[in-house]
Order: C-alpha cells, then sequence, then structure tokens
C-alpha cells in the first residue's frame, strides 16, 4: 500500500460483495484509512484482515450509522433498492451518522426514483448524495479501470473524488442526483442486448458446426467485436471454468428496474423485454446463480424442447 503525500478522507465502504471487496482493495492501495460495515461483519473482518496485512488501515464498525460518523466519504455496494433504503434509513442507518461537510455516494444499480427519495433527509443533515452506479468487472474495480456515472452536485462530486478516483478510468457528471443510475440502466440495457445477441450467434454458428471457440474469435474480430464481446469470451467458451460474473437473478432484478423506467418514461423496449424472457426462462430452468452468459445454455434447451423461447 501507498501513502498519501498529505493525510487525506477516511473513505467508509458499505456493502462488502465482489465489487465492494474489490473497491475497497483499491482505495486501501490509494493509501486511504478505511471504514467497513457489512450485513455478515464476519466478511468485513475478513477483508479488514486481509488490507491490514497489506498495511492499510482499516477498522470494522457495528453499523451504517457508526461507518458514516468515522469517514468523511461513505461509499454503498449494495443489492438491490430495498437494501439502499434499509441501510440509508432507520435509527443505525447512513443517514442518522451523516454529518456536515460529508458526502454519501451510492454505487448500487437502482431506480433514480430511488435515489431521488433520500436526497432530502441526507441533504437534512447537512451532508451531500451523489449517485455513482459504476460499469466494470470486479477486475476493474480492483485495478481502477471501471467508469462512473454521477449524478448531484458537482461541489459534492469533487469532495468525493478522493474515494472515486482509484476505482475509476473515467468518472462521468451526468446531472443531478438520479442522474447516475438512470444512465447505468441505459448502460444496462446495451450489456443485456449484447449478451442475449452473442448467446444467439454463438448458438446459430454451433448449430452449424463451427466451434464455439472459433466462433467467437471471429465475432471478437468483426465489426461487432465490442468490448463486451472479449470480456465474455471465458464465461461461453470454457463455461465449466470460469466463475460467475454476473448472476441470471441479478440480471433479472436490473431488466425489471429497466423496464419500470421505461414504463414511468412512456418507452418501449422489445429488446430489454426479449432479454428479459429468456433470462426468467433460464432463472426458471435452475440457472438462476449461473452467469447470465448462462442464456446460451437456455437457448439450446429451447431450440432441442421447442419451448422456452420468447415468442
Amino acid at each position: 500500500m501507498t501513502s498519501p503525500s498529505t493525510p487525506g478522507p477516511t473513505v467508509g465502504l458499505v456493502g462488502i460483495g465482489r465489487m465492494g471487496a474489490a473497491m475497497a482493495r483499491a482505495i486501501a492501495r490509494s493509501g486511504r484509512s478505511l471504514v467497513l460495515w457489512n450485513r455478515s461483519l464476519d466478511k468485513a473482518a475478513t477483508l479488514a484482515a486481509e488490507l491490514a496485512g497489506a498495511g492499510a488501515t482499516v477498522r470494522v464498525v457495528g453499523s451504517p450509522a457508526l461507518a458514516a460518523a468515522q469517514a468523511d466519504i461513505v461509499l454503498t455496494m449494495l443489492a438491490d433498492d430495498a437494501a439502499v433504503q434499509a441501510v440509508y434509513g432507520g435509527a443505525n442507518g447512513l443517514i442518522a451518522g451523516a454529518r456536515a461537510g460529508q458526502v454519501l455516494v451510492d454505487l448500487s444499480t437502482i431506480t433514480p426514483a430511488t435515489i431521488r427519495g433520500l436526497e432530502s433527509a441526507v441533504r437534512g443533515r447537512g451532508a451531500g448524495l451523489l449517485d455513482s452506479p459504476v460499469s466494470g468487472s470486479t477486475a476493474l474495480a480492483e485495478s481502477g479501470g471501471l467508469t462512473l456515472m454521477v449524478g448531484g452536485a458537482a461541489a459534492d462530486l469533487e469532495r468525493a473524488r478522493p474515494a472515486l478516483e482509484p476505482l475509476a478510468k473515467r468518472i462521468f457528471h451526468l446531472g443531478p442526483v438520479g442522474a447516475g443510475a438512470a444512465m447505468k440502466l441505459a448502460v444496462n440495457t446495451v450489456i443485456f442486448g449484447l449478451n442475449e445477441s452473442l448467446a444467439e450467434a454463438l448458438l446459430l454458428a454451433e448449430r452449424a458446426g463451427i466451434a464455439i471457440a472459433d466462433a467467437h474469435e471471429v465475432i471478437a474480430n468483426s465489426a461487432a467485436g465490442a468490448p463486451f464481446v472479449g470480456y465474455k469470451r471465458a464465461a461461453f467458451v470454457e463455461p465449466d471454468t470460469t466463475p460467475v460474473a454476473f448472476a441470471v437473478d441479478l440480471a433479472l432484478k436490473d431488466l425489471r428496474l429497466i423496464g419500470a423506467m421505461a414504463a414511468a418514461s412512456g418507452v418501449d423496449l422489445p429488446g430489454a423485454d426479449a432479454s428479459r424472457a429468456v433470462l426468467q426462462a433460464a432463472s426458471d430452468a435452475g440457472l438462476g446463480a449461473a452467469d447470465f452468459s448462462a442464456v446460451i445454455r437456455q437457448l439450446r434447451a429451447a431450440g432441442t424442447t421447442g419451448e422456452g423461447a420468447p415468442s
């Protein structure tokens, strides 16, 4: 771990899943002191021991309110809207521990309405609020290669940069609170479409007798070779030995958020609807915990039985 030339703000990190832990490692490497909280405190304790062993200054606290009380910038990386509302609210929540001059930053994938609904209470404590969902993998989080989509006041973003810059290759400030959450759902609409299209293309080539690794190589080097195609190579070509990066059920959660946002906006998204139908069939078939590239398995099964594909 390296240390900044002058003491910097203490960073709180609430939510120590795969992505949250990767973020903690990147922030600790930048020399910032860390305060950790997780619903399962043993996960936070294990991560704290790892980081301390590498020379970081890190402590674990017993509630989100204590994380807010002991940190200058607090990042939250949580599963869904309900988890965000639970962590921010209540007697032991982040808002209860927030104070003037502090910035709370939510990096979860949630609806714009949820983060906007927290803004008044956070500002009532004198603190700032940003929504800053991310695009990228856990490996990119740990190496500082994420793309961050930020909604909130420019002054709050400047105060939060010491915690965000160690995570990101690009930080986009998109507008007021809620803009980041909206942009993340727009980005994920593309991701799910790419995932579905790639699965369909690989299956089509496979049924024509082309090895899936060869088909992927051609697609990756064609006009369709988006970064996502290369990133998902192992998941499609070597699924049995590749760790789950983004589970089917988590993708379904995001697609439901996309559907709700589309409905509220009066927008018809037939492509997202089709992706959701195939992912729902995969989940119903017992693949909910598998990586969302497992849609190719569902498509194979649907092609064999004549069932399970969207009409």
